[in-house]
C-alpha cells in the first residue's frame, strides 16, 4: 500500500502550459476527501432510496463502483442483489431503514462497513411563456431598423434527496444531508435549440447530485495553475539574465532537473538575495510533490519580499495548506 501511495503522489506531477504574457505551472495535486469518515471506510452498499423514479441509488452505486485512483478501485460495493436478498428475507421496507439500529443489522448480515441510504424528494418543474424583443436591419447598411418580439420559453427544474450514510461498526451516521439541484433552460422561436424534457432534465439533475455526492467520498485530484516569475527583482548581470531565461525554457521543454541546476546557479550567483529563482524552484518542487522542499523556497522567498508579492504571498499560504491536506489524504489512501 505505501508503494501504491507513493505512485499516485509521483502522479501528481506537473502540466507545463503556456500561454500569454505569463509562464504557467498546471499542477495536479490529490486532495483528501470532504467526508474523512467516509473515505475510510472501504467497504459499502447502497440501498433502494425511498421514492426514487430516477434511479439516484443506482446513479450513485454505479459511480462508486467506477471510482478508481491509480486505475485500482477506491470502494468494495457489495452487489445490490445481495443487500435486496437480505430486505426481502427480514421483510423490511425501504422506509425502515430510517431507523439506524435497522441499518446496522442489515450492514452486518452483508458484511458492509457502511450503508448509503436516501429518500428523493417531489420533482418540481415550471414553464414560463414570456417575449423577448429584437431589432433587425430593414436595409443592407443598417440605416433602417425595426423592432419585433419572438416568443419563448423558459423551463426551470429543481430536485431534492435526503442522503445519509451510516457507519456499520460503531452504528453512528457518518453524513447525513439534504442535497437541493436546480436547473433552468430557456429557448426563443428565433433559436434552434431544444429545451430538454421535464424528464431528461431530472435525469442531468439527478446525475449531478450523484456526482456531487461521490466525490465527497473519497479523495480526489485537484489541478490548478501557478504563474512563473519570469523578471528579475535586482539588478542581475548579464549571465544572471541567461541563466533565468534558460531555466524558464527548460520548464517550458518539461526539463526539470535542468532547469532546477540553473535556478541554484542564479540563487548562489544573487548571493540568495533574489527572491524570483527561489520562487520559480519552489513551484517546480511543489509540481513534481515534494511539499516540505517547495515550502523551504517559499518561505525563503518570502523573507526577501519588502512590498507584498502576490505571487508569493499566495504560494507561501498555499504551499502551507498542500502539506496538511496531502497529509490527510494519505491517511485515507491508507486505511
Amino acid at each position: 500500500m505505501k508503494e501504491r501511495v507513493s505512485k499516485l503522489f509521483t502522479l501528481a506531477a506537473a502540466i507545463f502550459i503556456f500561454g500569454g504574457c505569463s509562464q504557467k505551472v498546471s499542477i495536479c495535486a490529490l486532495e483528501p476527501a470532504e467526508i474523512d469518515r467516509a473515505a475510510m471506510t472501504k467497504k459499502v452498499s447502497v440501498a433502494p432510496f425511498e421514492n426514487d423514479h430516477l434511479g439516484l441509488s443506482n446513479k450513485i452505486e454505479t459511480n462508486l463502483v467506477r471510482q478508481k485512483i491509480d486505475n485500482k478501485e477506491y470502494f468494495t460495493v457489495i452487489s445490490r442483489k445481495d443487500f435486496e436478498k437480505i430486505i426481502i428475507e427480514q421483510k423490511i421496507q425501504n422506509s425502515g431503514l430510517v431507523d439506524v439500529l435497522t441499518v446496522v443489522d442489515v450492514g452486518n448480515l452483508i458484511g458492509a462497513q457502511a450503508i448509503i441510504s436516501g429518500r428523493v424528494g417531489r420533482p418540481s418543474s415550471k414553464d414560463t411563456h414570456f417575449y423577448e424583443e429584437r431589432t433587425e436591419c430593414m436595409d443592407k447598411k443598417c440605416k433602417e431598423t425595426r423592432k419585433y418580439a419572438v416568443g419563448c420559453t423558459k423551463r426551470e427544474v429543481g430536485l431534492s434527496a435526503e442522503i445519509r450514510m451510516v457507519d456499520i461498526s460503531k452504528g453512528d451516521i457518518i453524513y447525513a444531508d439534504t442535497l437541493n439541484r436546480e436547473s433552468e433552460y430557456k429557448k426563443c422561436q428565433d433559436n434552434s435549440s431544444a429545451i430538454p424534457s421535464v424528464e431528461a432534465a431530472l435525469q442531468l439533475l439527478a446525475n449531478r447530485m450523484a456526482d456531487d455526492f461521490s466525490n465527497k467520498l473519497m479523495p480526489q485530484y485537484r489541478y490548478f495553475e501557478v504563474v512563473l516569475l519570469d523578471s528579475p527583482d535586482v539588478k542581475y548581470s548579464s549571465q544572471e539574465d541567461k541563466l533565468l531565461e534558460a531555466s524558464l525554457e527548460y520548464i517550458k521543454q518539461n526539463r526539470l532537473d535542468k532547469a532546477e541546476k540553473l535556478l541554484i546557479d542564479l540563487i548562489d550567483s544573487t548571493e540568495q538575495k533574489s527572491y524570483v529563482p527561489l520562487y520559480n524552484l519552489g513551484v517546480i518542487k511543489e509540481a513534481q510533490g515534494a511539499y516540505g522542499e517547495a515550502q523551504k523556497y517559499y518561505k525563503m522567498a518570502d523573507d526577501l519580499v519588502v512590498e507584498p508579492v502576490i505571487e508569493v504571498s499566495t504560494a507561501y499560504v498555499r504551499i502551507g495548506d498542500m502539506i496538511e491536506k496531502n497529509k490527510r489524504a494519505k491517511e485515507q489512501l491508507l486505511r
